[in-house]
């Protein structure tokens, strides 16, 4: 697969913590969906299976699942993870929106 999709440090860090909390084998998946303010919402999933079209990020301890219909929606893409004043979350800086609504969690193309 060409499209790549990267993981900030903070991001990684904070993904291998999750992780580990869950056990061996664990790694997180992350998808997009129909829905959400602006047209299409991101969905975070803990995974023990991996399909074997899933691309792979891996960083440090972090691992990280993305199906195939996904990554056209998240090429070029990085994942990171934010805590502020409204709270913490991981952000999804996506090259492929036009347009997000105020919390980060939906896009439109």
């Amino acid at each position: 697969m060409g499209a790549s999709v990267s993981l900030s440090e903070r991001a990684a860090k904070r993904i291998a913590e999750i992780l580990k909390a869950e056990g061996a084998g664990a790694m997180l998946r992350i998808s997009v969906e129909g829905g959400g303010c602006s047209g299409f919402q991101y969905k975070f999933d803990v995974a023990r299976d991996r399909a074997a079209d899933d691309m792979v990020i891996a960083r440090d301890d972090a691992v990280v699942l993305v199906d195939p219909t996904s990554v056209g929606f998240l090429s070029g893409a990085e994942v990171d993870f934010v805590d502020d004043l409204i709270g913490a979350s991981f952000r999804i800086n996506n090259p492929n929106a036009t347009a997000s609504c105020g919390c980060g969690t939906s896009f439109s193309v």
